[in-house]
């Protein structure tokens, strides 16, 4: 038996103004998507906000369902719209905050397995690193330069991509 450790850097900031303008702006338009989130049930609001390497920023925001499983996170809507809508397009960075009425978040919210998946999918077909800052808002903010520090087992099966 081997007993394997595994590491990941990142970085953290305590607020939104030691972000570069970049990185800054990429967090406010993630605020701003928050306001399309459709989230009825839960009353938890995700927004994502996606830069492409061309310098457009795609927004996501989650959309629920009274059909729980019917629903999607915000980074999924974002991803695939860019899927469908700008094949190609490469992904450099995304920004996800999260906000609800309910309680005080207090520390960034992170993605769910699930997205974490399609990223690393989304990364791999580009073969480039997407950065991710997760966003807490009035608080602290992490950063990763890529998403499989986030994923180190991500699922992958050459045989069933083909070309990738």
């Amino acid at each position: 038996m081997n007993v394997v450790d595994f590491k990941i850097s990142y970085e953290t900031y305590e607020n939104i103004n030691e972000l570069s303008a970049e990185d800054k702006e990429l967090c406010i338009r993630a605020e701003e998507a928050l306001k399309t989130s459709y989230s009825p049930y839960s009353k938890f609001k995700v927004g994502t906000a996606i830069q492409l390497a061309d310098g457009e920023i795609v927004l996501g925001s989650n959309q629920e369902n009274v059909a729980y499983p019917s629903g999607l996170c915000a980074e999924r809507v974002a991803l695939f719209a860019i899927g469908s809508n700008k094949p190609g397009a490469v992904v450099s960075t995304m920004a996800i905050t999260a906000f609800t009425e309910n309680f005080d978040i207090k520390k960034p919210v992170t993605s769910c397995g699930a997205c974490l998946q399609v990223m690393a999918e989304v990364e791999q077909k580009q073969k480039s690193p997407i950065a991710v800052i997760f966003y807490c808002l009035n608080g602290q903010i992490i950063k990763v330069s890529g998403v499989r520090s986030l994923l180190p087992f991500v699922f992958v099966e050459d045989r069933l991509a083909g070309s990738l």
